[in-house]
């Protein structure tokens, strides 16, 4: 296995160790530790197994630039988050916990350009892992843990579900169906609405536009619902907007006019 971690590291991560049984013999996971580094978090990658779960709860857009991916956004501003706590804890226990955070801290990588084999691999810094404290052992003996195993299978679930992602993202690429995102939201009592853009969503009329035969192969293939669970939760921005607002974290608000009595 090798000892070196990629020079590139995803969102979230601060470091990276292929989980090697000789250096890591003593080391834990603990389950119960939170996620601090969400707080300052708005944004999380999910695949597209996750679109019809994540929309109940989330926006999903898409990032900007040349390799575009699905996104949940969960503040409307940078370094803004409303469904975590500064300490990493989930506001509230019903909302949808996206894979990229529940495989956190572990991943597979390619720890070398000219292989592609895949190592699960841990971020040494994170507060789930430790060598001295509680949790549950990543080795027994000299083999994986059923923890471990547990982990990795769930990583290679989700490698899987993230090239289904990228072909999906493909298929939108070359049908041309992505365009520059906007959303205007205009509370009760303000003078001019608040404009969020810096995320990419789906052309409408270009999607209604589609020929009946491409609408059919994009139903065969499964892109349908996926595009509509992406439309449907666009009408979450606001959701999100209003608990930023509740939160403090959000744009200052017009005092409400006191309500008056006709005689």
């Amino acid at each position: 296995m090798a000892s070196q971690a990629p020079n590139s590291l995803p969102l979230l991560y601060n470091n990276l160790e292929p989980l090697n049984r000789n250096r890591h013999a003593n080391f834990k996971v603990r389950r119960s530790a939170g996620l601090d580094r969400m707080a300052n978090t708005h944004a999380i990658p999910v695949t597209v197994d996750e679109f019809t779960m994540a929309q109940r709860h989330f926006p999903i857009v898409f990032s900007v630039g040349e390799n575009s991916i699905p996104i949940a956004l969960m503040g409307l501003h940078e370094g803004t988050n409303t469904f975590f706590s500064k300490e990493g804890a989930l506001l509230d226990p019903s909302i949808y916990v996206p894979a990229y955070l529940r495989r956190f801290p572990f991943m597979l990588a390619r720890l070398r350009d000219d292989s592609d084999e895949l190592s699960l691999c841990f971020d040494p810094t994170a507060d789930a892992i430790t060598e001295d404290g509680e949790g549950e052992p990543l080795f027994d003996g000299d083999q994986p843990s059923e923890a471990t195993k547990a982990v990795l299978e769930f990583c290679e679930q989700f490698e899987q579900a993230g090239q289904r992602t990228q072909a999906f993202m493909s298929e939108l690429k070359d049908m041309d169906l992505l365009m520059d995102g906007e959303v205007a939201i205009q509370p009760e009592g303000a003078q001019q609405p608040f404009i969020y853009r810096g995320f990419r969503m789906i052309d409408e009329e270009k999607f209604r536009n589609l020929r009946g035969d491409e609408l059919r192969k994009m139903n065969q293939s499964g892109m349908l619902p996926l595009i509509m669970a992406h439309m449907f939760s666009l009408s979450v921005i606001r959701d999100v907007f209003a608990r930023q607002v509740m939160q403090g974290s959000g744009p200052a608000m017009p005092p409400a006019q006191p309500a008056t009595a006709e005689a």
